[in-house]
């Protein structure tokens, strides 16, 4: 392996693993400076492998790695950071999370506050009893990163502020128009649940079960038609 092409260690989350070939597993890591990238990871599935146990998801590592094109070779990794407790529910949210990047992500493309984002919400899934509200804000920063910022606090076309006490009709890749005495399609929401959202409170039932209608609606237009599969294994039930 030249030194040439070599990356120095970053900082890394692994999204998904899959084997590949005798021993080998092919590795879909996340990475602020670089993005999401695909790894051969050569013998890590050996019985003397190092670091067979270290490559699990949400476990913050350092990894390095060579070569060019759309597959690079794991050079070195390393434990940054312990993994999060993620017990039931938690442990399927932290997969949706990784899916979502998955899905939503090119490879090679940087995600500097992305990367944030995620790391906040492991360790929210880990520490704090608000499951839906992390994914939420999770969703927000992510069409955020994306380029798919939501309008929120002010009305489309006329640019007047949300008022929390009228309900809205939310269009996707516009924002909310006033829902009186006209159908416009779109996600009903209330006013309060957009500036909730807008400000990632989310602290009342009301909000975050309009956030769910809304960032669920928007992901399946820019999904397409494959659902994700941890979401139907999580949120299949309500």
């Amino acid at each position: 392996m030249s030194s040439s092409n070599k990356v120095a260690l970053q900082p890394a989350y692994v999204l998904h693993t899959r084997a590949y070939r005798d021993t080998s597993l092919l590795v879909e890591v996340f990475t602020p400076e670089y993005g999401r990238l695909g790894l051969i990871a050569r013998g890590a599935r050996s019985a003397k492998s190092r670091v067979r146990g270290v490559l699990q998801p949400f476990r913050s590592l350092l990894m390095s790695w060579a070569g060019r094109g759309e597959l690079h070779t794991l050079a070195a990794v390393e434990e940054a950071g312990r993994a999060p407790r993620l017990p039931g529910d938690r442990l399927i949210a932290g997969f949706y999370l990784n899916e979502l990047i998955m899905r939503m992500t090119q490879r090679s493309d940087p995600h500097m506050r992305l990367f944030a984002a995620y790391s906040d919400a492991l360790r929210a899934l880990e520490t704090s009893d608000q499951l839906e509200r992390t994914l939420r804000i999770f969703e927000k920063r992510l069409l955020d990163d994306l380029g798919y910022q939501l309008l929120l606090d002010r009305e489309a076309g006329s640019g007047a502020p949300v008022d929390a006490g009228r309900q809205y009709s939310f269009l996707i890749e516009r924002g909310p128009v006033e829902a009186v005495g006209v159908e416009y399609g779109g996600v009903s929401v209330g006013g309060a649940s957009l500036l909730s959202l807008h400000h990632e409170d989310l602290t009342d039932e009301a909000s975050l079960a309009d956030a769910k209608r809304l960032m669920r609606a928007v992901l399946s237009w820019y999904l397409g038609d494959r659902p994700l599969k941890s979401r139907e294994l999580i949120f299949g039930r309500s």
